[in-house]
């Protein structure tokens, strides 16, 4: 082998002399096009802003192009089927060990945690101000059939709000209980519009508070949101390489770092918690 000294070293480009005497070369390509990477994600994550101060330095370091796609954590999961993601990061654990189970993630880590919340109007005609316990502010809500606004869409929001009413015994429904079928930015808009209630993760409620909701009900365990990035499988080449990566990147410590001081010096409390394997 020879030593790095006997290395021959080419031009970055090709000589005038050769498109002379190759005239089929029309240009000389002399830079390489930037190698990218898709992100599937929660609107929480995109909405909050978090994602703004965490993907800009990993693209530096690793002159790469991160495209993000912001949509509910199902959807997000349905992207891989489809071939269009390479990295996931969600909030929905059934649905994401089901994705695991039919063998179409690679790596699945832990990476950070928040909490989900009930707010809604400061009259509180529900009277639920204050109870730690959501299913029991659900019930008092669907009692006094005062407006609730859903996501109903394919989000790990909706699922966890599935979840807590099919722990009340109820079946929301009636002109009370309205559906929005977007991200969580769009719901609390729709919210605050009604008069209504509605679940939330804390991180956009912060992000994007207005005037016409408060916190109601939050620190009921079962109000736990937690975060993983997936690694999906089948990746190869620098795709795979690039993909690892940035799996890597959400758990490093410098991150995690990131992570836990996002939102504390404009709101006054962290958005996220480290929570990494």
């Amino acid at each position: 082998m020879s030593s790095p000294s006997e290395k021959v070293r080419l031009p970055a480009c090709l000589p005038l002399l050769v498109l002379l005497v190759f005239p089929s070369i029309s240009a000389c390509t002399c830079s390489k096009t930037p190698a990218s990477i898709t992100l599937a994600t929660t609107t929480s994550t995109y909405d909050s802003g978090l994602l703004g101060e965490l993907i800009p330095p990993f693209e530096k370091e690793q002159g790469v192009t991160v495209k993000v796609v912001a949509v509910g954590s199902g959807q997000a999961l349905a992207l891989e089927e489809s071939g269009d993601a390479d990295v996931l990061l969600v909030h929905d654990p059934q649905a994401e060990e089901g994705f695991m189970a039919k063998g179409l993630g690679e790596v699945r880590r832990r990476v950070m945690y928040n909490d989900f919340i009930i707010v809604g109007p400061p009259q509180d005609p529900a009277g639920i101000q204050g109870l730690k316990d959501a299913t029991q502010a659900l019930s008092g809500i669907a009692r006094a059939g005062v407006p609730f606004v859903s996501r109903g869409d394919n989000s790990g929001t909706y699922s966890k709000e599935k979840a807590l009413w099919k722990m009340t015994g109820i079946t929301p429904e009636g002109a009370w209980y309205l559906s929005a079928g977007q991200g969580m930015g769009e719901t609390l808009n729709l919210a605050r519009e009604k008069g209504a209630y509605t679940l939330s993760d804390r991180a956009t409620f912060l992000a994007q508070r207005k005037p016409g909701l408060d916190i109601l009900v939050e620190g009921d365990p079962a109000l736990l949101n937690i975060y993983h990035v997936i690694l999906v499988k089948g990746l190869s080449g620098e795709k795979a390489e690039l993909a690892r990566k940035l799996m890597d990147y959400f758990t490093s410590a410098e991150t995690q770092e990131r992570i836990a001081s996002f939102g504390v010096e404009k709101y006054g409390q962290r958005l996220f918690f480290p929570y990494p394997d």
